[in-house]
């Protein structure tokens, strides 16, 4: 196999869960082929150098490999070389703090949390009963 569509091949390197998100990612021009923004049809050869824009990463990577087959990670590691990657990890600014911003990992109130909140706020206050 020497050429193969670029969606097809995103999806057989594992960059996206199916071929209908690395299609939607394609025509939303959230991956270039050599520099331009390549139609799904477009097809893939080695060589070639992709720029895939995902919510968390953006990476640049040339292929190494062409597959139309899905297998395992490290399996879909040898079909591209990592050129660059950049994490999109944002960090939090001292205004988010006014409109409820939680540290992660902290998460919502678990149901028993909330119960107990709901029943803080229903309740009437007990008095001593003498």
């Amino acid at each position: 196999m020497e050429s193969i569509r670029v969606d097809k091949w995103l999806w057989a390197a594992r960059f996206f869960k199916t071929r209908g998100i690395a299609l939607a990612a394609i025509k939303g021009g959230k991956i270039e082929l050599n520099g331009t923004k390549p139609k799904p049809s477009k097809t893939v050869v080695i060589g070639d150098c992709l720029k895939i824009t995902q919510p968390h990463r953006k990476v640049e990577i040339t292929v190494l490999q062409i597959t139309d087959k899905r297998g395992s990670a490290e399996m879909a590691a040898s079909f591209y070389q990592l050129d660059n990657e950049w994490l999109n990890q944002k960090t939090s600014t001292g205004d988010v703090a006014l409109v409820g911003f939680r540290e992660r990992g902290q998460g919502r109130p678990t149901k028993r949390d909330r119960r107990k909140i709901e029943k803080l706020y229903s309740s009437p206050p007990e008095t001593p009963h003498s």
